[in-house]
Formats: C-alpha cells, structure tokens, sequence
C-alpha cells in the first residue's frame, strides 16, 4: 500500500498545479452525487424512525397525563423502563401543573423543566383553574366527553391530545392493535379499523360482512344443474344431485338414475354353499345343487346315471341346413354343397365368397357373390356375354338417346348436333339451337338486321332502297335511276344516293351559261358547270372575278366507326406548283365557304404530278339522314394578286345507315 501511495503522489506532482484532468474531475462530481444520495437515505430513515418514536410518547403520555387526573399520584411507575419513562415524566409534569394552580400561581411559569414538560404542566394547570380565574378566561370545551374536574376523554378508537381537549384518531394498524387474522389486510378507518382478506374465498364460497367465507347453498339459490330426475343436496363448496327414485335390494343405480341388476355370482365371493351353483336372476340370485354336467355333444341317459352321445344329425334342429351330416361320438360333421365350406368352429356351412379368393380371374367386370355361387355383371355402356363371363360392348345408339345425331363408342356413346345447334350443357344428349344473333360477333352477320331461326337465321334490310346481297347478309343498295323507280320529271336529274335518290334540277345564275346538256340520270363524277357569259358593254360583269359555279354530287353512309379523316371530294387545278413569277402564276388557296355541319369537313392543298390539288376530307362522323351543300372556293393567287375565283358547290346526302 506505501508503494501505491508513493506511486500516487508521484503522478500528483508530475502534474501542473491549477490545472487537473478531465477524469478526475468526473471522479470528484460523482463521489459528490453518491455522497448527496447516501445523506438523502440517511435522513429519510432519520424521518421514519422519528414519526414513529414520535407517536408512540404521544400514547404513553397521553396515558401518563390521564393517569394524574385521574389517580392524582405516579406511584404506580415504579419500572424505568423505555416505555414507562416518557409516562412517566408527563405524569409528573402534569401533577405539577395541578399543584401550580391550587397554590393560585399563575400557569404561565417560567420554570425550567423542558419544553414538552411546560406543554403539558401548562395545560394540566389551565384545565384545573376555576372559571373565575384570570389566567383561564378562555371557556373550557371538550371535543368528545367531559368526565368532570374539566378532565376531558375520548371515544373509543380516538386518543386525547396533549392539549387535553381535542381527540385524534388511534392508527390500530400502525400500532399492531388490530385483530386481523393470518390472511387478512389491516385497513385503519376513522375511530376505528377493518380486516380485509388478501386472498378470494374460491369456488363454492362468497365472502360475507365480517369478512368470513360462507358456503354458497347452491340448492337453494337454484343454480345447480341437476335434472328434473334428481333431487339436489348441498355440500361443503359444492353440491350433488341424488336420484329421486331410489333402488331397491339387488340393484345398482347409475349416473343417470337407472337401475341396473347386480351380478351377486360375480360381484359376491362363494354366495353359495360347496356343492351348489349361483344362478343370477333380476334383483337376485339361486342357488341350485350341483348335478352331473355332461361335455357338449353330450346328455344323461334315462336313468341320469351317465352321459350318452347326442345324434345331432337326427335331432329336430337341422343342424347343417340342407347339407349332408354325419354323426360323430361327441360332435357330428357337415358335408357341404359346392360353392360351400364347413367351419369346424362354428360347426356349420359357410358360403363361399369366389369374387374375393379369386379376384379379376372369374368376371370380366363386375363380380357379385351370392349363396354358393356368385355371379358377373358389366360396367354401364357394356352387356354380358353369352359365356356369363365376359362383357360385349353395348350399342346406346339403338335406343336413340340423343335428339339429333348419335355415335356409338366403346363402352359409351356421343351425341352430336347438326349446323345451327349445339349441344345442352344440362343433359348431354338434347341440341338446342344457337341464336347466332345473339353470339359476340352477332352484330356483324347482318348488314342491318339479323333473325334467329331454328338452326339458322336470316338476315334482312330496310324496307326500301335496299336489297339483299347474294351472300344474304349484306344490303345493297337500289339504283332507282337505272331501275327507272324513280320519279323524277323530265326537267331533272336523277342522283341515287344510298337508300334512295334525289331529283335534281340547277339554273346557272345570270351572266352564266351552263357547259352540257342536261342529262337524265347523274353519276358520281358527274359535274354541272356554269361559266361566266358577260353581255357586251357589262363592265361589271367583266370585272367580277368569279369565272365558274360548279355543281358536284356525293352520297355518304354514317360511319360506324370513325377512326380517320376520309377523303371524299379533289379540286384539281392547272396552277404549276413552282411556277415563275414572271408568268403571273403563283399559288392556289382553297376555302369552305358555307354548309360546314358541325365543321365535319376540312380542305387541305397539296402537290400531285406537280399541280395544286384541294383535297376536301371528313374529319368527324355525321349521324343521317342529313343532307349539306359544301360550298367551295378555289382562288388563284398571282403576284398582282387575286386572278380569278371559282365556286363549287358539293351536294353531300349522308345515309342513316352504315352500309
């Protein structure tokens, strides 16, 4: 240790003064931590140990200060022991404060007996002094009772305080005063105290008022579960259930309240007396003498003097039912058909079971035994063959099973269904015909409109303006104008459209004359045209730039399905695509003048075979019947700007049919 300390101090002195380590002051701060928590358990023991010292010479004097009023001596506290000391000394202290007040001393003295002595000479002295005296001007009150001499006491449960008046409760608990019992809780209430059990009484028990268990009569509060059969009997935590019926001598009675025969020959050790034999009966038992017992196969003579052999073969029992029997000394032995065996044991005929000694080697199929023989039978779709043995496969098809056509296969059958039915998925066997109208694609078989019939459909179309394709499923449209079905009066033009036509008639406008003749019957391509014919001297005429109006004719459908622009109508021109300048030519602007429906229609320019092309195209689908007249606009453009203009009107009539 001298060494450690040496070592110690050395490292003390190679460090430089006012300036310690990190480590050591962390050391330092919880040496000081554990020191300030080692004073903090030091005086909360302190506390404890003082509450309860405290109120302990609060009782004993209390006791000692009852004790000079009431007996006016000390004597009695002759032990100086702990406990007597501090009784004692309040005793004393108290006896002197009544002698302070009959000398007619004033209570208030100074003497020097300590400060607890003081308190309660002081309050002896203030208790015995007259009601006229000055020192006691204050009315004297009890807080419980006033046993006389202005000695004050307290309930039971309560304890007199040092002034001599007020009461406080009594801590049984704390002072061990209680009478709880092994398992019970002391709880301390005001004036008094309670046990409480810390553990529950258990199944069976309740807990009462005092805190005792009581038997739950289970019988009587009806919460048992014997039947309407059993009488219920309370017991100690619990209960039974008793039959009501009760059973009479050579019985037994059961959980469920029968009565059962006892065995007095089994249950019994020798009921019976040597030479006798017990014979149970119901309730019961005999006892007979013993007689001479013959083996089996076997029976006393007439004289009962000797055991005989017993001819089975010719007793009024039939023995092996049907089957030869032979007699043997003691026993007899059946000769049994074929298809039987005889059984030594039970001594009797048994049938054969062939399908199980022979399995798969007799029956094709199915093997079924029967008394002394067995026989086959087949699978459903085969018969039995001749031999009785083997299965031939059965034709389903002669019994016309199916509604329509009929397959025999092997073991079975298929039936099948002409075009336009099929086969019913509930039986197998009956074909229902297939509403190809109602199939997906059936939207699409038909033109127009598609009906079912049995194993087939039709289709049809509109009522007028269509006929049926020779294929029967697509419409085709009537051309009215090469027909002749039309009515259309001489001065007009016949124009088909799809589903119908028109009746057409144009006047070519003033100053115009019209280039052709008119004809009877219009085609697509067909185009009326008027061209500018000023009469002399029309200078306005002349300087009007609209050269040509122009008439042209297209039939539509309703597109079902409008998934790009489609183009229907080309403006072409002579105009040069890279013409020169200084040929006046210079480019084309194309416009949609008028009749635009919900702008279903556009116009784009474009270059084919080096000349400028108006393309006029249907961007969106119309729903017919409608009928529009596009009124075009085709300008050519020059470097002195607009040369000429000329107008096309397009006459487009759009079906209320997609074909």
């Amino acid at each position: 240790m001298e060494g450690g300390n040496n070592r110690k101090s050395e490292r003390f002195l190679q460090t430089p003064k006012g300036k310690n380590s990190m480590k050591e002051k962390e050391g330092r701060e919880e040496k000081r931590k554990q020191e300030c928590i080692c004073a903090l358990k030091r005086f909360c023991r302190g506390v404890q140990e003082q509450c309860c010292v405290t109120v302990l010479e609060d009782n004993m004097c209390t006791t000692g200060i009852n004790m000079a009023k009431g007996q006016g001596a000390c004597e009695s506290l002759f032990t100086n022991t702990c406990e007597t000391k501090t009784t004692k000394m309040c005793c004393d202290c108290c006896l002197l404060g009544k002698a302070t007040q009959e000398q007619g001393l004033p209570c208030d003295h100074n003497l020097s007996v300590g400060y607890q002595c003081g308190l309660v000479s002081r309050a002896c002295c203030v208790d015995g002094a007259p009601d006229n005296q000055t020192t006691a001007k204050t009315e004297w009150k009890c807080a419980h009772n006033c046993v006389g001499n202005d000695t004050c006491s307290c309930f039971k449960g309560y304890k007199l305080k040092p002034d001599g008046k007020s009461c406080e409760d009594i801590n049984e608990c704390l002072l061990g005063a209680s009478n709880c019992r092994g398992g019970e809780r002391c709880i301390n209430t005001e004036g008094s105290f309670r046990c409480q059990r810390e553990v529950s009484c258990g199944t069976g028990y309740e807990l009462t008022d005092n805190n005792n268990c009581k038997d739950i009569d289970e019988c009587e509060s009806g919460i048992h579960n014997c039947g309407p059969e059993f009488e219920c009997q309370n017991t100690q935590g619990s209960f039974r259930c008793l039959p009501k019926v009760k059973c009479g001598a050579g019985f037994i009675q059961d959980a469920l309240g029968n009565c059962i025969d006892i065995n007095e020959c089994v249950s019994q050790t020798s009921p019976c007396h040597r030479g006798q034999i017990c014979i149970n009966t119901v309730g019961s038992y005999i006892c007979q003498r013993n007689s001479v017992n013959c083996g089996r196969g076997y029976h006393l003579n007439e004289e009962g003097t000797r055991c005989v052999d017993i001819d089975e073969c010719k007793g009024p029992e039939r023995v092996c039912a049907g089957h030869g029997c032979i007699n043997l000394i003691g026993s007899y032995r059946c000769e049994c058909e074929t298809g039987y065996i005889f059984n030594s044991i039970s001594r009797v005929c048994e049938d054969i079971n062939e399908c199980r000694h022979y399995p798969g080697r007799l029956c094709a199929h199915k093997c079924e035994n029967t008394l002394g023989s067995y026989q086959c039978s087949c699978t459903t779709g085969f018969k039995l063959a001749a031999d009785g043995r083997n299965c031939d496969d059965l034709n389903e098809c002669e019994s016309n099973p199916c509604s329509q056509e009929c397959a025999n296969v092997y073991g079975s059958y298929q039936c099948y269904c002409r075009r336009g039915y099929q086969l019913s998925d509930i039986d197998g066997m009956t074909c229902e015909d297939i509403d190809e109208c109602a199939l997906p694609t059936g939207g699409h078989i038909c033109s127009y409109r598609c009906h079912n019939t049995p194993g087939s459909f039709h289709c049809s179309c509109p009522v007028s303006g269509y006929t049926l394709a020779p294929n029967g499923r697509s419409c085709q449209d009537i051309d009215e104008c090469v027909t002749g079905t039309h009515t259309c009066t001489v001065n007009q033009s016949c124009f088909n459209v799809q589903g119908g036509f028109r009746c057409l008639s144009f006047e070519c406008p003033n100053n115009y004359r019209r280039v052709g003749e008119t004809v009877v019957r219009l085609e697509r391509s067909d185009t009326i045209r008027c061209i500018k014919s000023c009469q002399p001297n029309d200078v306005a005429c002349v300087l009007d730039p609209m050269h040509s109006v122009s008439h042209s004719f297209i039939s539509l459908p309703t597109f079902r399905e409008f998934t790009k622009p489609e183009e229907i109508v080309f403006l072409r021109t002579t105009v040069p695509a890279y013409g020169s300048y200084h040929l006046g030519s210079y480019d084309v602007k194309f416009d949609i003048l008028e009749g635009n429906v919900e702008n279903a229609f556009d116009i784009i320019k474009r270059v084919e075979n080096g000349m400028y092309v108006g393309v006029v195209r249907q961007v969106k689908s119309l729903i017919g019947p409608l009928t529009t007249v596009l009124k075009l606009s085709t300008r050519n453009l020059t470097t002195q700007g607009d040369s000429g203009q000329n107008i096309i009107n397009v006459h487009v009539f759009v079906s209320e049919f997609w074909f």
